[in-house]
């Protein structure tokens, strides 16, 4: 019986196989479409027109074909010249803070002794779900002329007069810097936190065996398991830096003059404070996007990264 059961079935032959595979790729095909569509047409298609436009200069609808010459006219603008050096001096000094004291964090976090460990985690993670604008105006306040920092500073002794904040080049960049390290760290905490919990705890074991001080076992366990952490954490706060504008808009307006207007804050004044220039904008934008690829193959040449 088993036999003839067997003789019943008959093994599917190449044309219906073929026309299974291509019902498997229709159907495929059609979970991935709508998605893919809306890639296209939210992220691919203004790319193309961006950079299309970066080629033209003129306002409103009277464009002209200008080509390089906007990317020429970059290396000739002052003020393009100068948000290139602000974000430049945020991202060297902030992001490497920011990495350092989200690793030590997340590492003092991972500690097993450690009390009340969702609340310390919930408290520093918490300034990444704030509205950027409230916290931006908040710190504006607080760093003002009149405002609590400088009269706690001067209540402790600390300064004779007030520090000017927000109208000092110098004073007013370490204002944005403080502000987004204050709001970003946590952000990065988590990734580090995540990776740490993934690492087995019988490596620090042997090493402690073997003699391995904390600081050790910090350089030469932990660092080199979360490189790929701190790579990818680098890179995504190198991309928000070099995008940076809520807080510099908000906080100094890119005063005093230009000494803290970011890149991101320039295309802004091209094309809705200044005469519209969007074609100029768009190049500008560009320049972003020139300068994200830039840093980031930096970085993946520093991390050692062959692929």
């Amino acid at each position: 019986m088993e036999a003839k059961a067997t003789q019943g079935v008959q093994p599917a032959g190449p044309a219906k196989l073929s026309r299974l595979k291509a019902k498997n790729a229709v159907i495929g095909w059609s979970f991935t479409a709508i998605a893919i569509i809306m890639i296209c047409l939210f992220y691919f298609y203004p790319m193309i027109k961006a950079l299309l436009l970066s080629l033209q200069s003129g306002t409103g609808t009277n464009l002209s074909f200008v080509g390089i010459n906007n990317y020429l006219r970059l290396f000739k603008d002052p003020v393009f010249l100068e948000t290139v050096k602000n974000t430049v001096i945020y991202l060297i000094i902030q992001v490497p803070v920011m990495i350092l004291l989200a690793i030590f964090i997340s590492v003092l976090l991972n500690n097993r002794k450690l009390k009340l460990k969702g609340v310390f985690r919930t408290a520093i993670f918490l300034p990444c779900v704030t509205s950027l604008v409230a916290y931006s105006v908040i710190f504006k306040y607080l760093f003002a002329q009149d405002g609590m920092i400088n009269m706690m500073f001067m209540k402790l002794s600390l300064i004779s007069h007030p520090i000017p904040w927000l109208t000092d080049p110098f004073w007013a960049k370490i204002v944005i810097i403080c502000a987004i390290t204050w709001r970003w760290t946590g952000y990065n905490m988590i990734f580090f936190l995540s990776g740490l919990q993934n690492i087995d705890e019988s490596i620090y074991e042997a090493a402690r065996i073997d003699g391995a001080s904390s600081i050790q076992q910090f350089f030469k366990i932990t660092v080199p398991l979360l490189k790929p952490i701190i790579l990818f954490t680098t890179i995504t706060s190198t991309i928000g830096t070099l995008q940076l504008f809520d807080e510099v808009k908000n906080i100094t307006n890119g005063g005093p003059g230009n000494a803290t207007m970011t890149i991101s804050q320039y295309i802004y004044n091209l094309s809705f404070k200044y005469t519209p220039d969007f074609g100029y904008a768009a190049t500008v934008s560009y320049a972003i996007v020139i300068l994200i690829v830039f840093f980031s193959i930096i970085q993946f040449k520093v991390a050692g990264d062959e692929k």
